[in-house]
């Protein structure tokens, strides 16, 4: 069985230090519901700031470089991230992979990077549309995550699985609960085949994908649903703090 639920607002390229009263917010309703794990992955530029507000709540980053150091302008190396005072990293995500060209091989030594720098990984998988049409979402998804999830011990305590379908992204459309449900089942039996019968289960795996307070309970309730990863609805401390709520009600069900 996975830890209590985990939910994780990725920010994405939004908030100035003027979003800082949202972390406050949600870190204080953090620590009245310790049922549930919350953590938040703001702009590089926010990580220390929110790190310093934060007394509950995990803190992350949305990426980092797969390179140590060296002339690499603009990039941030893991090692950086953790100094800034994040604690997990975000890796694959869909935009990522499209906007920057990010191949499975590129995630991978990423994966290991943020391993080597002491951070534990969010790590993203998800389909198109276009490949869920032609039936083969799930192998598509496999075969991501064959290609990325690392040789580690304590695998539990240092991966966490992302499945975002592409499609649904900011669309405000949500994958079937029948889909998801199926999804997050092949994705544990590769965690189990992977890390074996202990470790296996015990790695979380969340759904990405227009996750809202509307529909975050019947999500989160499914099998093998540990938890979400949020864009947008967790710009908004009452929104986000709505899903926390929803997977605390989700865990006493």
């Amino acid at each position: 069985m996975a830890e209590r639920p985990y939910i994780v607002g990725n920010w994405k390229m939004n908030g100035t230090r003027a979003m800082l009263p949202e972390a406050r917010a949600i870190d204080r309703a953090a620590q009245r519901n310790m049922k549930v794990e919350v953590a938040i992955a703001p702009p590089f530029t926010l990580i220390h700031a929110v790190h310093r507000e934060a007394e509950q709540i995990g803190v992350g980053a949305q990426d980092c470089s797969c390179d140590p150091d060296g002339a690499h302008t603009g990039d941030i190396s893991a090692t950086m991230v953790a100094d800034s005072g994040a604690k997990f990293v975000i890796l694959g995500h869909s935009e990522r992979r499209s906007a920057h060209n990010e191949t499975d091989a590129m995630v991978a030594a990423k994966v290991r990077s943020a391993l080597d720098a002491g951070l534990r990984i969010i790590l993203c998988c998800g389909e198109s549309e276009a490949t869920r049409d032609k039936g083969e979402a799930e192998s598509f998804v496999l075969n991501q995550l064959r290609t990325s999830l690392p040789e580690t011990d304590n695998a539990a305590e240092k991966v966490t699985v992302a499945y975002e379908p592409i499609w649904a992204i900011g669309t405000g459309k949500t994958a079937s609960l029948e889909d998801i449900e199926a999804m997050h089942g092949a994705i544990r039996a590769l965690l189990v085949e992977t890390y074996g019968e202990e470790a296996g289960p015990a790695v979380r795996i969340l759904y990405g994908g227009s996750v809202k307070p509307e529909n975050a309970r019947e999500i989160l309730s499914l099998s093998n649903v540990d938890g979400a990863l949020v864009g947008g609805a967790s710009l908004s401390a009452e929104s986000f703090l709505g899903i926390a709520v929803a997977a605390s009600e989700a865990e006493e069900a």
